[in-house]
């Protein structure tokens, strides 16, 4: 049966084929902005503020299934770009029950250890009854999270990315439902929110399981697995990038949060997550686009069509650049609202975002490049040179802005980090892009 991944594309014919990825990156980045907006209005900014203490371990579950299900679609992509259906088959087997088991040792180990592990995130005495309700409840769908993360990416694999976008739909109309119905009339508070998430989450995680395991006519379906060491270690090294962007956010959020509790308080905590969420939602066209054309571009490696290579690099480049001008001007224009849905205009929280929201804004000139550059190696599975970009770019850049830009702008100092960062991260990309454009012949 022809994958759709291995038809020939023009540049709509990319876009429609991506479309469904960035939708569905929208539709995740949005449910998750209702979950904040429910939080901040109904029980308060000290809710949304643990709620951001809490999501760096939240994140750890999340740089699990992104790292699986980046890293597995190239595998197995480029092995059906290569013929070898039945072992493509087998390795999305084994990868999804390795995913599982890796979400259970992780709900596990935190149960555990959750106490000292809330102290060591931030959690204060003021918040951390909330950050404990949140992360108990929200552990409890750990393998589900890892399961549903990973067939966002196996979807567009399998050549399926419309079907991978109706069931996000499904799960995050259904999370914005019951934020509704658990906070607002059952007043459950931040285990309100995290139950309703977990829920929206499983529902597309079940789904998966019962569609992989009962449609059998498509390129991926379950079969029995065999041990593939080589696969579980390609999938674990191409998907590196991506699991060191989702860590490495983790660490900058708490620095992020030690920095504005010092300098803020609460209400500084609770702006920089109105950032982060804003971040995630306008960067999710981005990461959108890149997950419906990486698997295109493993097929096409894998099959050696490198003419079909050069001009999807080209298509990928125009979409790139444009967006990203379009991005920044939206969310320089549409700042006010964006912060008015979390904060009443006026509060103290609703000054501090405003005060550095503009300057935040200018990251979005260059998180495009990066984000797509980034997943342009991990999908060639050069996953050496991708995990280097996002830990320089979402690390070690951030870190030494945080560190010293305050010193020298203050508050503002704060929310230039993430504008420096990104920029200096553009002109690594550029600089390997044109170092390795001969080995991958995309230029």
């Amino acid at each position: 049966m022809k994958n759709s991944i291995s038809s020939e594309f023009h540049f709509f014919s990319l876009l429609k084929f991506a479309f469904p990825s960035i939708v569905m990156m929208i539709f995740t980045s949005f449910y998750t902005m209702i979950d904040g907006i429910f939080v901040s209005r109904f029980i308060g900014t000290n809710a949304l503020s643990a709620v951001n203490i809490v999501f760096p371990l939240c994140n750890i579950i999340i740089a699990i299934g992104v790292m699986l299900g980046t890293g597995g679609s190239a595998v197995i992509a480029i092995k059906l770009g290569e013929n070898k259906i039945r072992e493509s088959k087998e390795n999305f087997s084994l990868i999804t029950i390795f995913g599982a088991l890796l979400g259970l040792t992780v709900m596990i180990s935190c149960f555990i250890f959750i106490e000292p592990i809330l102290k060591m995130l931030g959690a204060n005495k003021a918040l951390y009854t909330m950050c404990y309700e949140y992360a108990t409840v929200y552990l409890m769908f750990a393998p589900l999270s890892v399961l549903q993360l990973l067939f966002q990416y196996l979807y567009v694999a399998a050549g399926k990315p419309t079907m991978g976008l109706i069931v996000t739909v499904i799960g995050g109309v259904t999370n914005a439902l019951l934020d509704y119905l658990f906070i607002a009339v059952f007043e459950l508070g931040v285990k309100g929110a995290a139950l309703s998430t977990g829920i929206g989450i499983a529902i597309p995680a079940i789904y998966g399981l019962l569609y992989f395991s009962f449609y059998r006519k498509g390129s991926c379906y379950f079969v029995k697995p065999k041990m593939d060491k080589k696969a579980l270690l390609d999938s674990f090294s191409n998907g590196a990038s991506e699991m060191v962007t989702n860590i490495a956010l983790s660490v900058v959020t708490i620095l992020f949060n030690i920095i504005m509790m010092r300098l803020l308080g609460e209400d500084g905590v609770a702006a920089i997550t109105i950032m982060l969420y804003a971040q995630f939602f306008l960067s999710s066209i981005f990461m959108g686009f890149s997950m419906g054309v990486a698997p295109v571009i493993s097929y096409n490696y894998g099959s050696q069509n490198f003419n079909q290579i050069k001009k999807v690099f080209k298509y990928c480049i125009i979409f790139i650049l444009v967006c990203s001008i379009l991005c920044c001007i939206m969310a320089i224009a549409f700042s006010p609202i964006i912060i008015t849905i979390f904060a009443r205009k006026g509060s103290n929280v609703y000054n501090i975002a405003m005060d550095g929201f503009r300057l935040f804004s200018l990251s979005f000139l260059f998180a495009g490049v990066n984000i797509f550059t980034s997943a342009l190696f991990t999908a060639l599975s050069n996953g050496k040179v991708s995990a280097i970009i996002a830990f320089m770019r979402t690390f070690v850049f951030i870190t030494a802005g945080l560190i010293s830009l305050p010193l020298i702008f203050g508050v503002n100092g704060v929310w230039l980090s993430i504008t420096a960062a990104e920029l200096i991260s553009t002109i690594m990309c550029l600089i390997y892009i044109l170092v390795l454009r001969k080995e991958y012949n995309y230029l």
